[in-house]
């Protein structure tokens, strides 16, 4: 189910590494740093860490909700798990039409 997605959020941060069920709360931030000149995270690994939290967070969704299908897990943690990757999609969804639109925005520029 989440599969035809891993491959469209992949896409989108380039080459990103997807395994393991690491289960994510809430969405993937980046800290300013206080004292140095350069950034300790470049955008292209900011985005690939941010599509593999999404995909990793909404895997994990899907499996507490099939273990709450079977009786396993509390209708607490269903709701919990879908509604945090409700908001990483979100996230993911709002950063891509941004820069999308800067795309638009640059492509319309004359040189």
């Amino acid at each position: 189910m989440v599969d035809p997605l891993v491959s469209a959020l992949s896409s989108v941060g380039g080459s990103t590494s997807v395994g393991g069920s690491t289960s994510v709360q809430g969405s993937a931030a980046v800290k300013p740093n206080a004292g140095t000149a350069a950034p300790s995270e470049d955008f292209e690994s900011m985005l690939s860490r941010m599509v593999s939290d999404t995909v990793n967070t909404l895997k994990h969704a899907e499996a507490v909700s099939i273990s709450g299908i079977e009786d396993k897990a509390s209708v607490q943690k269903v709701v919990e798990s879908v509604m945090a990757a409700e908001q990483s999609l979100q996230t993911a969804i709002a950063i891509r039409d941004k820069v999308v639109a800067a795309y638009m925005e640059i492509s319309r520029m004359t040189i």
